[in-house]
């Protein structure tokens, strides 16, 4: 029962944690301003529960940067299309990089303080190589199609969150902007035609 108990708290422990990570990453300009003691006082544990739980800041940013994208990895898994399975390899791959590109518009600053974060390149981080590895998949289903492996990597290296933060902040580029200029690039790369599916640039 001890046993039991003790799970349910670090269970609960983890869940305050990154609610009260999350809130305030939300309210300050970066997430370089909010300190490992904040996140410990805001959920109400020690600081060493946070450390024990997550081991350091990167290891926290990772944490709260897999929940904020668990329901997109659903809709990736499970769901249906465009993003889902089932959706044919040609309208699924500009379907997953928009996706991309706006779950980094929507998660500017923990993006790029994840991808910078670390002494490891971004191209070796867990959900890169997950993202890298559906997109290649996806990539090899389409005829005709030379190296998906590289084509994945030149693909994804447009939604890189420091050329988003980049456009969307220095160069104030719309949104929606963004998502028809990456709609047309992944078009020309699949030599598919015309954008299927994106609202068309301002």
């Amino acid at each position: 029962m001890p046993e039991r108990q003790s799970r349910k708290d670090a269970v609960r422990n983890r869940e305050a944690v990154l609610a009260a990570a999350d809130a305030l990453f939300a309210r300050r300009e970066s997430p370089e301003d909010v300190t490992m003691a904040e996140v410990a006082a805001a959920a109400g544990v020690g600081k060493g529960t946070l450390f024990r739980a997550f081991g350091d800041r990167a290891g926290l940013l990772r944490a709260l940067y897999e929940a904020r994208l668990t329901p997109l990895r659903e809709a990736v898994e499970t769901g249906p299309p465009p993003l889902g399975p089932a959706t044919p390899p040609r309208q699924r791959v500009p379907a997953l990089l928009d996706a991309v590109l706006c779950f980094k518009l929507d998660n500017r600053r923990l993006a790029l303080a994840l991808e910078e974060s670390g002494s490891g390149s971004p191209y070796q981080a867990e959900h890169y190589e997950r993202w890298h590895g559906l997109l290649r998949a996806v990539l090899e289903q389409i005829p005709g199609l030379a190296d998906g492996d590289f084509t994945a990597h030149a693909l994804l290296a447009a939604t890189r969150a420091d050329l988003v933060e980049h456009l969307a902040g220095q160069e104030r580029a719309p949104r929606e902007r963004m998502r028809a200029q990456l709609a047309d690039f992944t078009a020309k790369v699949l030599g598919s035609g015309p954008r299927q599916g994106v609202p068309a640039e301002d």
